[in-house]
């Protein structure tokens, strides 16, 4: 149960920021490798290591039919996430705030400093934290609503191993750096990589009871779905399916504003684009491959219309599919939230020429899916559900 880190993508991500031409980007970067994730890192591996000694009950706390929720970005992945997350009995995920504390040591103390800050301190630290919660997220919230106490993508667990695709949005080294395509890397690397990501779902597990499921949000994961069947045989997969004529450019509209606000030049920008669009077809691909290579796996590919018309008669039936029980309690808290949720138009429109996409290239990427879902029937991108849940 040692914590892992990547040491190649260290430093390879050294050195490409090492020969990077603009001064100011260069010293951030290499002062962030160099000294902040050599530190983080070095604190949770003591962590991970001071776990096994004090929660001997890690090693036999089992991991039960773990649900993933993969597909594209800006697919349906969070709407469904969130919604199965209201299922507070049976799942159990990654709060932002414990993907940035992966070792179940820190968890237990910072439980145990919010407490005492409850009882004894009448809420100054949560109310701190709070303001820098706003301070540091408050932005992002139109694209994705992020908070320290709201469920979160479990690849951030593999930030300060420098496994995580995060780092893509600092560094956009497209084709030097690989996060995404962990079906396709050397057996031993994989395997050591999932080791320690079931390493972390067992704390989270022990951390919430070890009964609960554990459920996952993860838009990367579709490139290591073989992986996941693999390390988890009893796994449950979701993928969602939208137009992908709305979520790539929304994708690529995304990554490149923050690229932007880095500094990077424009030509590097757009190659890395180009090749982040290739990442995104394979991403529509993947998943039902693996999947139809593994019928033994349950699973449910869920049309984002109908997950935005009627969320809880989707979930219902992914419950279905997945071999689960709708509980009355989940049931009528899933009508209320669902209830007040409703439905709003998008404000976000795209011009694919601007990533030297077209309708027709996407399209004949994809033809097999558009021929499946109609997306050429009607505007399938005019409801955007995304933040509403």
């Amino acid at each position: 149960m040692r914590f892992y880190f990547d040491f190649g993508t260290w430093a390879r991500m050294v050195r490409l920021a090492a020969r990077e031409a603009n001064r100011r980007t260069r010293r951030h970067m290499l002062r962030v490798l160099l000294l902040w994730v050599p530190l983080v890192s070095s604190f949770h591996a003591l962590c991970f290591f001071l776990d096994g000694l004090l929660f001997p009950a890690l090693r036999t706390t089992p991991i039960r039919t773990p649900v993933f929720v993969v597909g594209h970005a800006r697919s349906g992945t969070t709407l469904l996430h969130r919604l199965m997350s209201l299922d507070r009995e049976r799942f159990s995920s990654f709060d932002l705030w414990e993907c940035y504390f992966p070792s179940l040591l820190q968890k237990r103390v910072i439980r145990a400093v919010a407490r005492f800050d409850r009882r004894a301190l009448g809420g100054r630290l949560t109310k701190r934290v709070r303001a820098w919660e706003e301070k540091r997220y408050a932005a992002m919230r139109g694209v994705h609503s992020m908070g320290l106490t709201q469920p979160e993508e479990d690849d951030l667990v593999f930030y300060y191993s420098c496994a995580s695709g995060f780092w893509i949005t600092k560094l956009p080294y497209m084709g030097d750096l690989d996060f995404y395509f962990v079906d396709q890397w050397p057996e031993r690397k994989r395997q050591r990589l999932m080791r320690f990501y079931a390493d972390c779902v067992r704390r989270q597990l022990l951390l919430h009871g070890g009964d609960k499921v554990h459920l996952s949000k993860n838009p990367l994961f579709a490139g290591r779905v073989e992986s996941l069947v693999d390390a988890f045989p009893d796994a449950r997969i979701v993928v969602p399916m939208r137009d992908p004529r709305e979520t790539i450019p929304s994708l690529l509209k995304l990554v490149s504003g923050g690229w932007r606000r880095f500094g990077w030049d424009a030509a590097r920008t757009q190659r890395c684009l180009g090749i982040l669009a290739e990442q995104s077809f394979h991403t529509y691909r993947h998943p039902l491959a693996v999947l139809a290579d593994h019928p033994e796996t349950p699973h449910a590919v869920v049309d984002y219309r109908e997950a935005v018309a009627d969320p809880a008669g989707t979930i219902r039936s992914i419950y279905q599919r997945l071999g689960f029980e709708l509980m009355p309690a989940y049931a009528e808290r899933l009508a209320r939230e669902t209830g007040r949720a409703g439905r709003h138009l998008s404000s976000h429109s795209y011009d694919l020429s601007e990533f030297g996409l077209s309708a027709d290239a996407i399209r004949d990427e994809l033809a097999p899916l558009f021929a499946r879902y109609h997306w050429d029937d009607g505007d399938a991108s005019s409801v955007d559900a995304e933040e509403s849940a």
